[in-house]
């Protein structure tokens, strides 16, 4: 039994111990459980709040990003919408009183918007505020509704800035003021002294309105005639001036004055509001809402915050009146400016819309100025006014009018349109200079003082003779008989008209330029050729019918017409009338329109010659030994003396080949000149090949410079007429200093070298200071010689016409004859060969 129990007890405590083992292994899973759910429950928060600050990070830069485009966007609009402001209503139209002036107004814009406040908007954390713009001149009406001091603020403002964005006159204003009899806008009273301002009295309105329906019948009438839909085109389509001024009629109504307006009076208003806009006629109503229209811009006003239609539902804040004060002394200087007359025309007034567009076939037409309304004066050269002539006593302002015309012509065409070639003293700055690179592209030549040289004037001339035979020629082989007709057989021919301008040259003194100037002006504009010509009075050449005056010109216009004598300082007078000159010779004037068409110019466009009669012309560089030889020097060797007087500033060459007489004798005693035409020779042959040099200085005063051309020249000896120098193959040139100087034995020996040596390849090229210092015969030997300071009668012996060349020295010029090539002796100018001497 016992036994038993014991058993019994000993496996309930097996099975109490296998039950407590089993209960721990159990606890210890689900311990361990727990422990896995409350670490994978750490992890889950801890990924959750991971996942929530990435979220909130990416929700708050995409909030960031979106808030800076946004920023950007409205900034940028902002700031396009402020340049639409700008420009819709530049200058007085748009800026606030603060800073408010009147506008010169463009010539040929149309007017724009006018500001009556401000619009408010936020960007980000900034408020910005841009200008609230209404329509009203050629585009609407304005009728201004609410509060009485509000909607006299928006009228007085908006009137102030109609009237200070156009001219004196452009406007004439009318006001219906019954309660206050016009005091509600007495600022404005001054213009009445000027007729810009007529009061309506408070029974005559019926009549005011009848007036404005006539006129707007009779101007709709006139700009249908002509093709156009209203006022304004007509006006865009012939820029200068306004056929019809503007009509605004104020209304200032309240309640009761609006209710006694009759039928008849609100069926004409009606009718003003329909079609006013298109005749330039413009209301503006305080207290009676107009009928809705498209050209009604309805403005409504209270305690300074107002709503427009056109800025729809945005909230404009009221610009505050302008001052009484500024109004009245503006207005009054309105009326000054009117009574005074529009001012002078500026040359950028002579400028087109767009450079060189017009076409040069059939004439050529630029205005000169403007006309006493404003209006632009248009010349033309071609087939009924071929050439002008221009007179005026000294400081009448020739100068200016030829400018503002060259300028006007060079605006509209092109280079390949119109040439010009200008001779006066004050044509340097349309060709390049030191302070200025700039040219005018269409200047072939510029010639300036000339005074003392006809030479360059019959140059000019003859070069317009012969260009008007080629272009004759060319036109008989397309058998055209005018420029137009030309150009259209033979396009590529590239025929501009020439304009060519003559400023104070004296014509009638010499029968010689008087007689090329009278060719010119009889065919010249056959072939598109034309002169204008200027001088101080009178004008006894024919075929002038372009006729412009200056101030106390004499003999200009037609006989009994008296302009000349009364018109001021920059006006011409014409047959036609009186033209205000812009002041074109202003340097900054003339230099920006200038650069404006240099800027334009083709890159084959070639700088204008400018000859200028002061200036020494230095030796070129290609005329010396290290100089590059030009390819027209021909078969023989051609020696430089100086620059022929022409338009083309060709070298004045004497050819040396091996025939009799091929020498030179330079005359004279200014030693520099003799000196440097030896060493232009000598240094222009060694530049064309192998040559040899022998240097003979006989004269103290000319030591120096032989030193100098011994230093330069290649394969060049010092001699002396003692030693005659063997011939060779290599020519051999023999530089003569002073010879004047040379003994008996030294002239025999001369006179072999002379007589003989030229067909040996050796010549003579010396300087003797008078034609009497050639001894022994040896002018027979001398075929060409330059004359310095030597008269024209002492030139007989070398000359094969009786008494001597007609010649007249003067400084830095000199009379070129070779017997083998000219009929006449011409005039050259010595080249300045050392920059020691001028």
């Amino acid at each position: 039994m016992g036994s038993h129990r014991t058993a019994l007890v000993a496996v309930v405590r097996q099975e109490l111990a296998e039950a407590r083992g089993t209960a721990r292994a159990v606890l210890a899973a689900a311990e361990s459980a727990r422990d896995e759910a409350q670490r994978r429950k750490k992890l889950i928060r801890e990924a959750y709040a991971t996942c929530l600050a990435q979220l909130t990070e990416a929700r708050e830069a995409a909030r960031q990003d979106i808030l800076h485009r946004s920023t950007t966007e409205a900034t940028t609009l902002s700031r396009k919408v402020a340049q639409l402001a700008a420009l819709s209503a530049p200058g007085a139209a748009g800026t606030a009183w603060r800073y408010w002036t009147p506008t010169e107004p463009d010539r040929v814009g149309r007017p724009g918007m006018l500001r009556i406040g401000t619009v408010a908007y936020e960007i980000g954390e900034e408020r910005t505020r841009l200008p609230a713009l209404v329509p009203f001149l050629d585009h609407a009406h304005l009728n201004v509704l609410g509060a009485q001091p509000d909607a006299d603020g928006v009228l007085s403002g908006v009137l102030l800035r109609a009237l200070g964005t156009t001219r004196p006159g452009d406007v004439h204003v009318s006001i219906y003021d019954p309660e206050n009899l016009g005091g509600t806008l007495a600022g404005f009273a001054p213009l009445g002294n000027g007729g810009l301002l007529r009061l309506i009295s408070p029974g005559g309105l019926g009549a005011a309105l009848d007036e404005l329906v006539e006129h707007i019948c009779r101007v709709n009438e006139s700009v249908l005639a002509g093709g156009y839909a209203s006022l304004a085109e007509l006006t865009a389509a012939t820029p200068g001036s306004r056929p019809e001024p503007w009509r605004v009629v104020v209304l200032l109504l309240d309640a009761r004055s609006a209710a006694e307006l009759s039928d008849s009076q609100r069926a004409q208003l009606e009718r003003i509001v329909r079609t006013g806009v298109a005749c330039g006629v413009h209301v503006m109503v305080r207290g009676l809402e107009l009928a809705p229209h498209p050209t009604v811009e309805r403005v409504s006003a209270r305690d300074g915050i107002a709503a427009c239609d056109t800025t729809g539902d945005l909230e404009v804040t009221l610009d505050s009146p302008p001052p009484t004060d500024r109004i009245a002394g503006f207005c009054r200087a309105t009326v000054e400016r009117l009574l005074a007359g529009p001012p002078p025309a500026r040359l950028a007034d002579l400028e087109p819309g767009t450079f060189w567009a017009e076409s040069s076939a059939q004439r050529l037409t630029a205005p000169l100025g403007d006309s006493t309304d404003g209006s632009t004066v248009p010349l033309a050269l071609g087939d009924d006014t071929p050439h002008a002539f221009i007179g005026g006593p000294a400081g009448s302002g020739k100068t200016n009018v030829l400018y503002a015309w060259i300028g006007s012509l060079a605006a509209r065409y092109g280079p390949g349109e119109l040439a010009l070639y200008l001779l006066g003293p004050s044509f340097a700055q349309v060709t390049p200079g030191p302070r200025d690179p700039s040219w005018l592209p269409q200047v072939r030549l510029a010639g300036i003082n000339v005074d003392n040289d006809r030479e360059f004037v019959l140059a000019l001339l003859r070069h317009l003779g012969e260009e008007l035979r080629t272009r004759a020629q060319a036109a008989k082989r397309h058998e055209a008989s005018t420029p137009a007709e030309l150009r259209e057989a033979d396009p590529h021919g590239h025929w501009p008209r020439i304009v060519a301008v003559l400023d104070d040259v004296p014509l009638s003194a010499d029968a010689e330029v008087l007689l090329l100037v009278k060719d010119l002006a009889r065919r010249g504009h056959t072939q598109g050729i034309h002169l204008i010509v200027a001088a101080r009075d009178g004008g006894d050449i024919d075929g002038f019918p372009l006729r412009i005056a200056l101030p106390k010109a004499q003999g200009v216009l037609a006989e009994g017409n008296l302009a000349a004598e009364v018109i001021p300082r920059f006006h011409a007078a014409t047959d036609n009338g009186v033209v205000r000159v812009p002041d074109a010779s202003d340097r900054t004037a003339w230099r920006s329109l200038q650069r404006k068409l240099w800027l334009r110019r083709d890159e084959n466009c070639d700088a204008p010659r400018l000859f200028d009669g002061e200036v020494v012309p230095r030796l070129p560089d290609v005329y010396r030994p290290s100089g590059r030889l030009p390819d027209d020097v021909g078969s023989s060797p051609g020696a430089v003396l100086g620059e022929r007087i022409d338009v083309a500033a060709r070298p004045a060459r004497l050819r040396l080949g091996r025939m009799p007489g091929r020498n030179l004798a330079v005359l004279g005693t200014r030693t520099d000149e003799a000196c440097d035409v030896l060493a232009a020779a000598a240094l222009s042959l060694a530049a064309q090949g192998p040559a040899r040099f022998s240097i003979f200085c006989l004269d103290p005063d000319a030591e120096q410079a032989a030193a100098r051309l011994m230093a330069e020249l290649p394969q060049a000896v010092t001699s002396d007429l003692g030693v005659i120098p063997e011939a060779g193959d290599i020519p051999h040139y023999l530089i003569g200093y002073g010879l004047d100087k040379a003994g008996r034995a030294q002239r025999e020996r001369l006179r072999a070298l002379l007589a003989d040596g030229p067909e040996q390849r050796m010549h003579v090229l010396g300087w003797w200071r008078s034609v009497a210092q050639l001894h022994d015969g040896l002018t027979a030997h001398l075929g060409a010689w330059v004359a310095l300071d030597v008269q024209g009668a002492d030139l007989s012996p070398l000359y094969p016409q009786p008494g001597g060349p007609e010649w007249h020295p003067r400084r830095r010029r000199a009379l070129f004859f070779d017997r083998s090539v000219h009929r006449t002796p011409e005039v050259i100018i010595p080249y300045e060969v050392n920059s020691d001497h001028t």
